[in-house]
């Protein structure tokens, strides 16, 4: 189960920059990290809690990466 995880988890991580505008991205990242903290939530007995702080983190993730494609930060 650990190993199944864990390979889904990196595969999310392949397709994290979808998208070619700003929404895109951020969304696509906040779908793929709210999957991917729903996973490890599981894991640790709180699915919500870890969907929630993967969306977060997925947003976040999405907008940076967002920013580097445009070249507004390095």
């Amino acid at each position: 189960m650990r190993t199944l995880t864990v390979s889904m988890i990196l595969a999310l991580f392949l397709v994290t920059g979808c998208g070619d505008t700003t929404t895109s991205r951020s969304l696509s990242g906040a779908g793929m990290g709210a999957a991917a903290g729903g996973l490890v939530g599981s894991l640790s007995g709180n699915f919500g809690a870890g969907a929630a702080i993967g969306a977060g983190v997925g947003v976040v993730g999405g907008y940076l990466y967002d920013q580097h494609e445009k070249g507004n930060i390095d």
